[in-house]
């Protein structure tokens, strides 16, 4: 079922609101905590500013992830994130204004899925961490087909990243943060699968795991070198 793939024709850049939101909080608060607090670092090759949209795949350990994670690919990502946090006084309209796309945890949400591809086409790269929620080793242990589902759809490459040692910054029911290094890894862009029979889907999603938990234990990076997050 579901052979072909809608290749977008995207503008390339997300809407110069969402950017402007993007650099101050990249400029102002996450790149200052990210470098100074944890001495973070970018290795690898983040996607070009003007180039295709992608999808985002990653382990997701903290609650820090989106924020670091989004000031390392150097342009605006949109995360999909749980419903309740849209509930939220304070953080509600922050997320939606850097393009959050609201998900029902634990459901097939097609309406996530769509707000997702008109995000791709308006040049925005898509966030997924790859399990759906925190894990308390870093790792990615059960990852879903979400991410790949979105890359079929769409026809845009899958990006593996692998964040290491945010699981440990700040652990799920952490009442504080531990000042520890943190380190980011990006992967070689995956090609989006060919179709969505369930045995694509597994082992797209088997494979963007392996190459994340590569990245997390130690797996050369393509291409060039380390590069320092800016």
């Amino acid at each position: 079922m579901g052979q072909d793939n809608r290749a977008l024709q995207p503008a390339h850049v997300a809407p110069w609101s969402a950017r402007i939101s993007y650099w101050l909080l990249r400029t102002l608060v996450v790149n200052p905590l990210f470098r100074l607090a944890f001495h973070g670092r970018v290795e690898g090759r983040p996607p070009a500013y003007r180039g295709e949209p992608c999808v985002v795949v990653a382990n997701h350990g903290s609650d820090l992830d989106p924020p670091l994670l989004s000031c390392a690919m150097g342009r605006p990502v949109a995360f999909i994130a749980k419903q309740e946090l849209f509930r939220v006084p304070v953080l509600a309209p922050l997320i939606r204004g850097l393009g959050a796309v609201p998900v029902r945890r634990g459901h097939v949400d097609r309406r996530a899925l769509d707000r997702c591809l008109a995000q791709l086409q308006c040049g925005w790269l898509v966030g997924v961490f790859l399990d759906g929620t925190r894990s308390t080793t870093g790792m990615v242990e059960r990852p879903r087909h979400g991410a790949a589902l979105l890359a079929q759809r769409s026809g845009c490459p899958l990006l593996p990243v692998a964040i290491f040692n945010s699981h440990r910054a700040l652990s799920r029911g952490s009442m504080g943060l531990k000042l520890v290094p943190i380190t980011i890894r990006i992967g070689a862009p995956i090609p989006a699968p060919a179709n969505r029979d369930r045995q694509t889907m597994e082992a797209t999603s088997q494979r963007c795991a392996a190459v994340i938990n590569g990245l997390l234990t130690g797996a050369p990076l393509p291409g060039s070198g380390p590069e320092q997050a800016s």
